[in-house]
């Protein structure tokens, strides 16, 4: 939505312009794609007629997230604590959709917004991990001790992805911007794709504290999202270094210097 377009008024209207204005799906893996963002869509709307700003729906996402983090770290696991992380999990995620929603609504997001998106963003993904550690290592007496690796690799594998993540995209913007060029293709979207992207699912992780009251099943579940997300990280690296690769044959070609 352009600035000089009429905004919708009343909830049914900008939910119904949300439904048409989402950003691509490439790259979403499923939990994300199919109940994260239209329960995003929802608070949106509602931030939208409450006269919220897109900031400050980040920083409610932020309030649901960290206060699941910390009653993590801080309860002992039952079926109450762990269904309450991870509802307040679950709510945070999808404000954490709802602020880019809503920005789109209003006409457009701000370079302010997406630095504070992305800085809760990354204070998130590290401090769940370590909260995992923190409960199983006060909590988890029948859980082998060499377990608590897991955690801290988990945190390792998640920085390390949302970091390249963020790097190629920046790097690859640069390249266009400097040589014109326009946006990239993207790649389709395949059930396979999606369904190999489960491990990296935000949202899934979220979903297993509910399991918190049960610590073996979700330690292994836990265990098995790590593994995956590691898997899915090995075969990132790889081609996003060919894919930086390739911008440097191409800034070599352009300059006219043989390789």
């Amino acid at each position: 939505m352009s600035a000089t377009t009429a905004r919708p008024t009343g909830f049914a209207a900008a939910y119904t312009h949300l439904r048409t204005a989402q950003k691509t799906s490439v790259g979403a893996p499923a939990y994300s794609l199919y109940v994260n963002r239209p329960f995003g869509r929802v608070l949106a709307a509602s931030a939208f007629q409450l006269g919220m700003t897109p900031n400050q729906v980040t920083v409610v996402s932020a309030v649901f997230t960290f206060s699941g983090i910390g009653l993590l770290a801080a309860l002992h696991p039952s079926w109450w604590s762990g269904l309450v992380v991870a509802a307040l999990l679950v709510v945070g995620y999808a404000l954490d959709s709802a602020d880019g929603q809503l920005s789109r609504l209003r006409g457009g997001g701000s370079m302010a917004g997406e630095w504070l998106d992305h800085m809760f963003d990354s204070a998130k993904n590290t401090a769940v991990h370590l909260a995992v550690l923190v409960s199983a290592y006060r909590f988890f007496p029948l859980i082998d001790r060499g377990w608590l690796f897991v955690p801290i690799a988990f945190t390792v594998v998640t920085v390390v992805t949302f970091f390249g993540m963020l790097l190629n995209d920046q790097l690859a913007r640069v390249h266009r911007a400097r040589h014109n060029l326009p946006p990239a293709a993207k790649e389709g979207r395949t059930p396979l794709r999606t369904l190999l992207k489960l491990p990296t699912d935000y949202g899934f992780l979220c979903l297993n504290f509910a399991l918190l009251g049960i610590p073996l099943l979700f330690s292994v579940i836990y265990a098995l999202l790590a593994l995956g997300s590691a898997g899915y990280l090995a075969v990132a690296l790889h081609k996003w270094f060919r894919d930086i690769d390739a911008l440097d044959r191409f800034e070599t070609t352009a300059a006219g210097v043989r390789p």
